[in-house]
């Protein structure tokens, strides 16, 4: 696997302390000034618009702003976040996660600021949920795309990500970057909510290679505890899957919210449904922000979805965020002849037998996946 460089990302990250600002409204006129007119939305007679970067398409007033907080209309114009990150690291890929993307390479992922929905476990609230939670926000730092993949060329990365906080709602951004980041060579990728629109989804696909969902439950009213709606996070994927999208899942799974066997079963048929050859990632829950009254989810809660995933069909499931503990779920397994064809201890990939075209070296069956960068043009 390849080191992950610890310059110049890094100095950028330690840079950009996550500290909160004077509060909420000196946080929101910064980012009020580092903002375009967007190209997601649906101007209206009246002067307010409609946002199609997410799901919830927000009908905003002029001198509103969107549930998101960071899309506000200013005149009839929808304006959108730019020119800017909150964070940017280095990662390993399988840190995303992405298991069947470019395995072992270094991301080079930035986030911005805000979310469109507001989960109470949320490990990154202190920047999802700027300009909601007073505690919230982090100084911006202005960046070029250009600069973003200068970056990632420094620090040897193979793909460029969009996370942290939810990409769809910053898609202008991601987009101006990742036509770019094409050019160079590079993978693009978005962790997200999967709280799209078609709109938003036929505007990235030109540049988005790859798409990560979590799939937070299989219960509406779990989701509407978190600021959603499942059918439309369920025809999100739909949507990506049927566009091409290079599509991986992650269900954290949270004690006494979403891990019984039934809704497992259902969050391993609806994958199933799209498509087998989906990897799904089961991950454990640790108490972070708002909830703290329940234990973390323990090695055997994970093996036993895990164990459900592959009993529905799955061809490839993945016990994440307990390194070591469960080692038979962190390998990736040939379909047909059950080889491990690539080993992996946490994030650290140790051993990678696929052949260059993405095939098993023992009986050449193709595992699904993006394994090579694209062609420069």
């Amino acid at each position: 696997m390849n080191a992950i460089p610890t310059s110049p990302a890094a100095s950028i990250a330690s840079s950009n302390v996550r500290a909160p600002l004077a509060g909420d409204v000196a946080l929101a006129g910064r980012l009020d000034g580092l903002t375009r007119p967007a190209e997601l939305y649906q101007p209206l007679p009246d002067g307010s618009v409609t946002c199609v970067a997410c799901a919830h398409r927000c009908h905003i007033k002029p001198g509103g702003r969107g549930i998101c907080q960071v899309r506000f209309n200013a005149g009839g114009v929808l304006y959108a976040p730019w020119g800017y990150a909150s964070a940017v690291h280095a990662d390993p890929i399988e840190k995303k996660p992405f298991y069947h993307v470019l395995p072992g390479s270094v991301a080079l992922t930035f986030g911005m600021l805000g979310c469109n929905l507001h989960c109470d476990y949320c490990q990154n609230w202190d920047i999802s949920q700027a300009l909601r939670d007073a505690a919230a926000g982090a100084p911006p730092l202005a960046l070029t795309p250009a600069q973003m993949i200068g970056l990632a060329q420094r620090v040897g990365a193979r793909s460029l990500v969009s996370s942290y906080n939810e990409p769809l709602i910053t898609s202008e951004w991601a987009a101006a970057i990742f036509k770019q980041t094409r050019a160079a060579g590079l993978v693009c990728l978005y962790v997200s909510n999967g709280y799209a629109t078609s709109e938003v989804l036929e505007y990235l696909r030109p540049w988005l290679d790859g798409y990560k969902i979590d799939l937070k439950s299989m219960r509406d009213k779990h989701y509407r505890q978190l600021g959603a709606a499942l059918d439309r996070v369920l025809e999100g994927a739909r949507m990506a899957h049927a566009m091409g999208f290079w599509l991986e899942i992650v269900t954290l799974v949270v004690p006494g919210f979403n891990d019984s066997d039934e809704e497992l079963r259902d969050a391993a048929q609806f994958i199933r449904s799209l498509s087998p050859d989906i990897p799904w990632h089961v991950t454990a829950f640790h108490a972070d922000y708002r909830m703290t009254d329940r234990e973390n989810t323990d090695a055997r809660a994970l093996a036993r979805a895990a164990e459900i995933g592959y009993a529905e069909g799955l061809r490839y499931v993945y016990a994440g965020n307990l390194p070591g503990r469960l080692a038979r779920f962190e390998h990736t397994y040939c379909p047909n002849c059950r080889a491990a064809v690539i080993e992996r201890l946490g994030f650290r990939v140790f051993s990678n037998r696929l052949t260059p075209e993405g095939t098993c070296p023992h009986c050449g069956t193709r595992i699904a996946g993006i394994w090579r960068a694209p062609a420069c043009p």
